[in-house]
């Protein structure tokens, strides 16, 4: 078990404790091996985690600080993250089975995250509204109270600091429900809040069936707020659970995201943006860049290229991998490994073109070889997120063909255009129909950049100052002078 603690328990009230549904074995993808147990909660532990947050948020213990006091603990969050940057990374990847290198990535940004919001809380201010001489009136933003937060298993360290520090830092308290597959490194999100001295209940956190402990947290009456990073399925089912109590959600879901590349490109430059954006975490990013849309005088070059980037990377366990370079762990789990490869044949099936890859790796563990397809726009893998290192490349003749095809699916999360010419670029970047575009730079930009989808890949905006306003209601006071 390479040293990891044999038994993982959840954080309630700010006890730990274990989990009214028994255990769940979690596996490390990088060797098919078990690593852990993590105590499972049911609907009785989700209750009480929602009760422990309501106690928290009605004391004013977390709610009624100074801003600025707020945004010390919120900060102080990011620097107990990298103060045990080493023994999180190490944990991360052999439950996750990205390379240690990615994984000390993934602890930088969500430090990254406590540090910006952290700074951000004495900012939430209110306007006055002027009404003439007789009025004094004036906005203010208070706090939902709980905000219920389901994590994804591709970045869960990250996403779990993407929401929890906007939340804490505009004052709400938090019950954080873990994925199954990879839970145990949020269990440093508990110990950081407990390091920090936050109130007892501003943090939950436990892991739990999505089911069971996921449906009765988005239908639980006492949250007030939730947000969520999965698939589309799930999204549907948490809103329709949060609208019968008139729950406002964010919803960030699933990606087909396109690069449109212009033969006027910088195709070096682009090779080094296909490594990050389809390779990285093995494809396992909502918004990866899964389709590239070349223009037909590159095609075939760029093609040939990207395979040859493809071809070069070494996979193998993540653990193994602890410098920057080419290399790719695992996936996630040995199903996300099979569903992705199942896909690869279907392709194969209705046409396309397997120019490199799509092959499970014959050796334990989760581990699909990085691909590269030519497909046309009618293929179902053109349109269907795959969620793994499976890149489409298509081809277009006009920039209005480009456009059309990138728009082409019920997705909207991300898309890219990569040309010399700004106005071409900034023409495709009005028509395109997704939340955030890159220009000449895939993931250009930061914490500082909202992110959210169009379409079926959700509503809401994470990142940036704009995500502090899910987490805070507006309130007007009117006062009439006498």
């Amino acid at each position: 078990m390479r040293d990891v603690a044999p038994f993982w328990q959840n954080w309630i009230g700010g006890d730990w404790v274990d989990g009214g549904a028994g255990r769940i074995a979690v596996t490390d993808p990088g060797t098919g091996e078990p690593l852990a147990e993590q105590a499972l909660a049911d609907a009785a532990d989700v209750a009480r985690a929602v009760a422990a947050a309501r106690v928290c948020h009605e004391s004013g213990a977390l709610s009624d600080l100074r801003p600025v006091e707020r945004g010390r603990m919120v900060q102080a969050m990011g620097r107990y993250l990298l103060d045990n940057l080493g023994e999180i990374a190490r944990l991360l990847t052999l439950e996750q089975g990205k390379p240690l290198w990615e994984a000390e990535i993934e602890v930088r940004g969500a430090a990254r995250y406590f540090e910006y919001y952290g700074n951000q809380a004495e900012t939430v201010e209110g306007r006055s509204v002027p009404l003439g001489a007789g009025y004094f009136d004036f906005t203010t933003h208070e706090p939902y109270g709980v905000s219920a937060q389901i994590i994804p298993w591709n970045y869960p360290l990250e996403m779990t600091a993407r929401s929890l520090s906007a939340a804490l830092a505009t004052g709400n308290a938090c019950v954080i429900k873990t994925p199954e597959l990879t839970p145990l490194t949020n269990a440093w999100i508990a110990r950081t809040a407990e390091a920090v001295g936050l109130p007892k209940g501003a943090v939950n956190v436990l892991c739990g069936l999505g089911a069971e402990a996921g449906a009765a947290l988005s239908a639980h009456p006492g949250v007030n707020q939730i947000v969520f990073t999965g698939s589309v399925p799930t999204g549907i089912a948490i809103a329709t659970a949060a609208a019968k109590n008139v729950v406002p959600c964010v919803l960030e879901l699933g990606g087909k995201s396109a690069a449109i590349v212009h033969d006027d490109a910088d195709l070096d430059a682009f090779l080094s943006d296909v490594r990050w954006g389809i390779f990285f975490n093995a494809g396992q990013v909502c918004s990866a860049m899964s389709r590239v849309i070349a223009s037909e005088r590159i095609h075939d070059e760029l093609v040939d290229r990207i395979a040859g980037l493809a071809a070069s990377l070494k996979v193998g366990p993540g653990i193994e991998q602890p410098e920057f370079g080419p290399t790719m762990g695992a996936m996630v789990s040995e199903a996300q490994r099979d569903r992705a490869e199942g896909m690869v044949r279907a392709a194969e099936a209705e046409g396309a073109t397997v120019v490199t890859g799509g092959r499970k790796l014959n050796r334990p563990g989760a581990f699909l070889e990085p691909t590269v397809l030519r497909v046309t726009p009618d293929m179902a893998i053109a349109r269907n997120e795959v969620f793994g290192p499976v890149l489409s490349v298509l081809k277009f003749r006009s920039d209005e063909e480009a456009i059309a095809i990138a728009n082409s699916t019920d997705y909207g999360l991300v898309g890219g255009v990569f040309t010399r010419d700004l106005d071409r670029a900034t023409r495709a970047a009005r028509k395109l129909r997704a939340g955030q575009v890159f220009v000449n730079e895939w993931y250009a930009g930061g914490v500082e950049t909202p992110f959210g989808g169009y379409g079926k890949s959700g509503y809401g905006r994470e990142k940036g100052r704009e995500a502090l306003w899910n987490y805070v209601q507006t309130k007007n006071i009117a006062i009439r002078l006498r």
